[in-house]
């Protein structure tokens, strides 16, 4: 237990001095000092109830998504039955009622119409129900209604679209750390830290996204496209994602191509033939015949998928699409073929969004929060090491020690994780300090009644840490679930709270028993005591 090799003792400096150094840039800024540029700066941004900012609450109108639906499945239903040989008769399609309905001309051609349109309905989800009830009513009357698990599965799938794209927007101001959540079925709450005007913001959503399909120019060479030069006739899109792709961009025809206004839907999907994770696109009647055009002219080609000015991806056309839809493979998985339907139905907002609330949050306000927030625990640990010193003399200086490099560990961990510090953070910050200072009473006291046994100070010292830190590690692994169930279950200031608290029992637990542990070993093999906490 106290055995601590070079390497092992290297190494344990060294986790420790890299995250404390992580701090001082964040320290550095509440300061007249200035942290040289030329060194790495993670910061700790602070949230809204610190550094002020604009608040606003967004409510969507399910209604809109149901009047949606209906419109979508009768432009479908028009395009199935158009598609038919021979053309299928109906009479004019009915959207009334919240339902859709029509007469097939010919009753005998009934069940033909039916197996037309029965694609056109897909499960809702997990719940084991269809999306729409489908039904056949005197005969020659086909009535599809939207059931209540479809509406859910649409409104949740507009919702994630909406609080994607208004995401997408906000960081375009290049603000730090947004607080962009869903609040029930049908809210968004947006929390911007250093924006003051709510105008600004309730403007920014109010405009539309660009998403656009174009050809990739292959006579373009990659020399040419890295320096920005491109063929006549096209021009250069830097890629969404340079790291992945790099940062020159990619070469695509100039005119031509689709609009995104002409895209009607993106979901993740599997490949009915390999089930591997895809995502299906699905285009109106016009944009569908445009695409059907423009990939069979391009058959063994790639075409740029292109959002807010930027390349998501650039799959090649394997084979002419046709009927207005189509899948796109990339050797996704679930998680990053469902993030980019996301992205690409992120073209525009699939719903109309209202400000339900808004309200700005001053600067003061923030700072005299920082200011009391820092006196509580200025006035908590001065206490504490004043209680830790006088009970336990050296020990205690070693536990104060591993104190400040517990607190400095927090924020170096906070500012490389580009986390926010929120009010409810600096209540998880105090009282991590009291759980770090909590693992050296326990350690110290146990070396005390070791000593009281008869025990040697070396024996006395390795049975301690031994014994107490089991009791540590169990305390601090219920913390620690604590946290995370916090985490994943809140939001916004329970979350805040939740992430100081599991950095801290992570960095105390550490400072407190492995940091002295090493310290304490040190002290009694150069000064080789004859008495400890007597």
């Amino acid at each position: 237990m106290l055995d601590f090799p070079r390497w092992k003792r290297i190494w344990l400096w060294a986790v420790t001095l890299v995250f404390a150094a992580a701090a001082l840039p964040s320290i550095f800024s509440l300061t007249p000092l200035r942290w040289p540029a030329a060194l790495p700066h993670p910061m700790i941004n602070l949230g809204l109830d610190l550094a002020g900012g604009s608040h606003i609450l967004l409510e969507a109108d399910a209604s809109q998504v149901r009047r949606q639906r209906l419109d979508g499945m009768e432009e479908d239903i028009r395009q199935r039955l158009r598609q038919n040989q021979p053309d299928l008769r109906i009479g004019d399609i009915s959207t009334a009622d919240g339902r859709v309905s029509f007469i097939v001309a010919d009753p005998s051609r009934v069940d033909q119409a039916r197996e037309a349109i029965m694609p056109l309905t897909t499960g809702a989800g997990m719940t084991g129900a269809r999306n729409w009830d489908f039904q056949i009513l005197d005969g020659n009357r086909i009535v599809l209604t939207p059931t209540e698990e479809g509406i859910t599965q649409s409104v949740d799938q507009a919702m994630d679209t909406a609080t994607e794209v208004v995401r997408k927007r906000i960081d375009a101001l290049g603000t730090r750390e947004p607080t962009i959540i869903r609040q029930g079925a049908q809210r968004i709450v947006v929390q911007v830290p250093g924006l003051k005007d709510p105008q600004a913001l309730k403007d920014l959503l109010g405009k539309t996204a660009k998403l656009e399909f174009k050809m990739v120019d292959l006579t373009a060479a990659p020399s040419d496209v890295a320096q920005g030069i491109a063929p006549p006739g096209s021009e250069i899109v830097p890629y969404a994602d340079p790291a992945k792709y790099g940062a020159g961009g990619l070469a695509v025809k100039r005119l031509g191509g689709i609009k995104g206004d002409q895209l009607t839907n993106a979901t993740q999907s599997f490949d009915q033939r390999t089930n591997e994770p895809v995502v299906s696109i699905q285009f109106d009647q016009a944009g569908g015949a445009k695409f059907a055009k423009l990939t069979s002219e391009n058959v063994n080609k790639p075409f740029a998928i292109i959002l807010d000015g930027k390349v998501l991806s650039a799959p090649n056309i394997n084979e002419p699409i046709l009927g207005g839809s189509a899948q796109i493979n990339g050797g996704f998985t679930v998680a990053s073929a469902n993030q980019l339907a996301i992205s690409l139905r992120s073209g525009a907002l699939p719903v109309d969004l209202k400000v339900v609330e808004e309200r700005s949050v001053g600067p003061d306000l923030g700072a005299d929060s920082i200011k009391k927030g820092m006196i509580a625990m200025v006035v908590g640990t001065a206490a504490l090491v004043a209680f830790i010193v006088a009970m336990y003399g050296l020990l205690g200086v070693f536990a104060c020690v591993a104190l400040v490099f517990n607190v400095m560990m927090i924020l170096g961990v906070m500012a490389i994780a580009n986390t926010t510090l929120t009010l409810p953070g600096i209540a998880g910050f105090v009282l991590t300090i009291g759980a770090a200072v909590d693992a050296n009473v326990l350690i110290n006291e146990r070396i005390r009644e070791e000593r009281h046994r008869g025990r040697r100070v070396v024996q006395a010292v390795e049975v301690g840490y031994k014994e107490a830190s089991r009791a540590i590690f169990d305390a601090n692994i219920t913390n620690v679930i604590a946290a995370l169930l916090m985490f994943l279950f809140g939001t916004g200031p329970i979350k805040g709270f939740a992430v100081v608290l599991g950095i801290g029992i992570i960095t105390s637990v550490f400072t407190a028993v492995t940091l002295t542990r090493m310290w304490v070993a040190d002290w009694l093999r150069k000064k080789r005591p004859t008495e400890i906490l007597a």
